[in-house]
């Protein structure tokens, strides 16, 4: 990573573990300074503690992005310092079941966390970015974004929200120095799919992700991964999208 261009802070949304951990770390070693930004402080704190103990400068915040007042609290510790890299890594789909059986306040969480707030911090930064004419500006997306998927239909849809997005903004942000990347991923050997007790032996490795991201901030809109590719242009498919998109449902015990 060009610190000259991307530096000298990076702003890590979602970086108490998995790809936003591996962000960090990959990040750090590369000379930036850090703010990490998530929910759960404790990890957040123990992160940062390692980061320092190697030499970097760090700052740590605990900010749920499910919340509208999440740009203004990250703002109050990054508006005293020129962050030239924002890593939106933010938006884990939060369990599955039909959109109708799942309260309202809910899915708005869900949005303003992978649709609002990722609006809202993009024109935020990325204003800053342009003003200096250098940047970069990286948001992880998913391959579920490529069609709905009965069960998680909130995830698939801001996912897709997202990943329109940023194809849009990338193409925006071209002539002004500041790169954008769609960081488009699919199953992750993440903390919490090692949790949930599901089988990660083919999955990609967090570290794997980031740096994937890294490698080609330069290269937006989009990037997927290989092994993928083939299975997003099927979802992409108009003919008989109402048959693929049925048999794209994830089975949801008791679900509706």
């Amino acid at each position: 990573m060009d610190l000259k261009k991307y530096g000298p802070w990076a702003l890590v949304i979602g970086g108490s573990e998995g790809v936003g951990e591996s962000f960090a770390r990959k990040l750090a070693a590369e000379g930036f300074k850090l703010v990490l930004v998530a929910r759960r402080l404790a990890p957040l704190n123990a992160l940062a503690e390692d980061l320092r103990a190697g030499g970097a400068e760090v700052r740590v915040l605990s900010v749920d992005m499910g919340r509208p007042e999440a740009l203004a609290q990250t703002r109050a510790a990054t508006d005293d310092i020129e962050v030239g890299l924002l890593v939106y890594n933010a938006g884990a789909a939060r369990g599955m079941g039909a959109f109708l059986d799942k309260a309202a306040d809910e899915h708005l969480a869900l949005i303003n966390l992978n649709c609002t707030n990722q609006a809202a911090f993009s024109h935020h930064y990325g204003n800053l970015m342009r003003g200096r004419g250098r940047g970069g500006i990286i948001l992880v997306g998913s391959t579920g974004s490529f069609m709905g998927v009965p069960g998680l239909i909130g995830y698939s849809g801001v996912k897709a929200f997202s990943r329109v997005f940023t194809e849009g903004l990338w193409a925006e942000c071209e002539d002004a120095g500041v790169d954008v990347l769609h960081l488009c991923l699919g199953f992750l050997a993440t903390p919490g799919a090692i949790r949930a007790g599901a089988d990660v032996s083919q999955a990609q490795t967090c570290d794997a992700a980031a740096q994937a991201g890294l490698d080609n901030i330069a290269n937006g809109p989009i990037w997927i991964p290989e092994n993928y590719l083939e299975r997003v242009a099927k979802r992409s498919q108009l003919e008989g999208r109402g048959e693929a998109v049925r048999g794209n449902a994830i089975k949801v015990p008791g679900m509706k």
